[in-house]
């Protein structure tokens, strides 16, 4: 699974291609008294671009009152949860969306609520939220009874797999109490009513740290809920603890630790929803909130097996939480099950008065949807098979010395590697694919247009470095746990380099990009995809919705997972026992249709229903 990072350093660096002068000009002239001719010249080497002389001396005037002007705006002191006047709109003319909003209507009541409850509660702990409703709402089990079932698997599996910051524990038995009086009065709000949840902490939650996974931020607090948090309340959720993520959205490696994959603990959750991921896929948490700007609920729910939804940008609104990229964040539920999406976005999605982003576009959830009159496309290329050349030394390996034939077998052997890790994981998207046809189902191919959206993404750190302007400036950047060239504090000083055209250009790129792409995806309901291809750059600058569910487990037959000195695991590949994902796309608003689909391939595969193996 390529995790952000890798999109963001690997795929396609910073390539922003384009004059740098702005950026570099200012980098050079903050902290001194005036921009100079020597400024202007030293500016113009590096972003490549030719002044004439006489031309110089006309700018400095003018540069020298605009960067008064910045001046003036750093001591506006800007909070993180300001938002630009400029917002992001992903719909185009051609767009159409449902807006009348109709009753939800789930499946039917499960046949775990018809069989009893078992004697030892824990034997619950990974029923999905749709059967956990069910028994709440029936009074077979209760809400304390869960929430506090919960609360001591997160104490328990905590120091294993470090997926709890703060615990609300107080505020979580006051809910569930009254969960179970108000149901006990037949006051009944729905199937959340009552199940405890798990919140990625970068979700304010009045009276507990706020701490965005960062050093620096440990002992944050608002004084307001977020709005999904608000809206989870309202539904009679249960808030247990607020979950880990990589310091400021970015991997898994949060201010204390390093949350793990509770299928091999030896692997990293991946992020930057690392704690929702984990804790859901561990059986300590009915469900979970996640955020994704770029892979966020994509990678972890693919690393931990979890059902993973990416809602449409502008549906969910974000008011109350931590803004990376005001153009591409996004809030989404990460459950065990398709439907327990379904059931969670339906209590948080639309208009909150706050996010000026969010549509008035309606989720109607239909369980019983016929996913058979669906129209369905596949992305071809995702799943062929294309051969792979053989690499040769850079001179004949005769020639080369003792040293330079180590290395070259080195590189030839972990290629060797990775094409067996590769291969071996192909199997299951070749199945996907056969069991898609199996179920009746008639895939159109699909391509992905032809764009340089690598280009585009650096739209993402430009935002990020501004989201967090003050901390750069001020050198507490220095306080983030990662300090490497892919990790934040970098990106957000290379970020101050991109030009507020070039900005405005790459804005407009995307623009072009997104009605290629609505016309290639034009005709379809749901889009085949696999989950670590291009599509999860493309999609996220589109804002389309994404579904990312289990799709199989690696055997024991299975290659071996790379492990460092430290016996961790590195990168993506688990090895034997761990799972893999599928991914479904769908139109703007979409999400009816995406996840009557979804469940009906789910529902025909069961691998949701495994889960990892624990110690007691």
């Amino acid at each position: 699974m390529m995790e952000r990072r890798r999109f963001l350093s690997t795929c396609y660096g910073f390539g922003l291609g384009a004059t740098l002068l702005p950026g570099v000009l200012w980098g050079l002239a903050e902290g001194q008294p005036a921009i100079t001719i020597d400024m202007i010249d030293k500016a113009a080497a590096i972003a490549g671009v030719t002044i004439p002389e006489d031309d110089r001396q006309i700018m400095l005037e003018s540069l020298n009152d605009r960067a008064k002007g910045y001046e003036e705006i750093y001591k506006l002191h800007i909070a993180n949860s300001v938002a630009p006047a400029l917002v992001f709109d992903p719909v185009l003319a051609s767009t159409k969306f449902e807006t009348a909003k109709r009753p939800m209507v789930i499946s039917e009541a499960p046949a775990l609520v018809k069989s009893g409850v078992p004697k030892n509660l824990e034997d619950l702990c990974f029923a999905t939220a749709r059967d956990l409703g069910e028994l709440v709402r029936t009074r077979k089990v209760s809400s304390v009874a869960l929430t506090e079932m919960y609360l001591g698997r997160l104490k328990r599996y905590d120091p294993l797999l470090h997926f709890v910051i703060t615990f609300t524990e107080d505020r979580a038995i006051t809910k569930a109490k009254e969960a179970d009086r108000d149901i006990a009065a037949g006051k009944y709000r729905g199937p959340l009513h009552g199940l405890p949840w798990g919140a990625k902490d970068l979700l304010a939650v009045a009276g507990y740290p706020t701490t965005w996974g960062a050093g620096g931020y440990e002992s944050q607090k608002f004084d307001e809920d977020a709005t999904v948090v608000k809206r989870l309340d309202a539904a009679g959720a249960v808030l247990v603890a607020k979950l880990s993520l990589g310091a400021l959205a970015m991997d898994d490696r949060w201010f204390a630790a390093k949350t793990r994959n509770p299928w091999n603990p030896a692997q990293g959750s991946s992020g930057s929803s690392a704690g929702s991921s984990s804790a859901t896929a561990a059986g300590c948490v009915a469900f979970s909130i996640g955020s994704e700007t770029l892979g966020s609920i994509s990678s972890p729910s693919t690393r931990c097996g979890c059902t993973g939804l990416r809602p449409t940008f502008g549906f969910v609104p974000r008011t109350g939480a931590m803004a990376l990229s005001w153009s591409m964040d996004k809030l989404g539920p990460i459950c065990r099950s398709v439907e327990d999406c379904a059931i969670v976005l339906h209590a948080i999605y639309g208009p909150d008065g706050g996010d000026r982003a969010v549509k008035n576009a309606a989720f109607n959830w239909d369980a019983h949807i016929d996913w058979k009159k669906l129209r369905v496309g596949y992305l071809k290329a995702d799943f062929e098979h294309p051969p792979i050349g053989k690499i040769a030394p850079a001179k004949p390996e005769s020639e080369l010395t003792p040293e330079e034939k180590e290395k070259f077998d080195e590189q030839m052997r972990r290629r060797e590697q990775f094409l067996a890790r590769a291969a071996y994981d192909r199997r299951f998207t070749d199945a996907a694919i056969a069991k898609l046809r199996q179920m009746g189902v008639d895939l159109v191919p699909v391509e992905i247009p032809k764009f340089p959206y690598g280009s585009i993404t650096p739209l993402l750190e430009a935002e990020a470095a501004a989201s967090f302007d003050d901390l750069t400036r001020t050198g507490r950047d220095k306080l983030l746990t990662g300090q490497s060239p892919d990790d934040w504090p970098n990106t957000f000083r290379t970020a101050r380099f991109m030009p507020a055209v070039e900005y405005v250009q790459a804005n407009r790129a995307r623009m072009m990009a997104m009605e290629a792409v609505a016309k290639s995806f034009e005709g379809f309901d749901v889009i085949v995809a696999s989950t670590n291809s291009i599509q999860l750059v493309v999609t996220n600058l589109t804002g389309h919705p994404a579904v990312i569910l289990p799709n199989g487990f690696r055997g024991e037959d299975a290659p071996p997972a790379v492990k460092n000195d430290k016996g961790e695991i590195d990168g993506d590949y688990g090895g034997p026992g761990t799972p893999v994902s599928l991914t479904f796309l769908g139109q703007l608003y979409g999400e009816g249709k995406l996840l009557a689909f979804a469940r009906a391939y789910q529902q025909a595969n069961d691998y949701h229903l495994l889960h990892p193996k624990l110690p007691s």
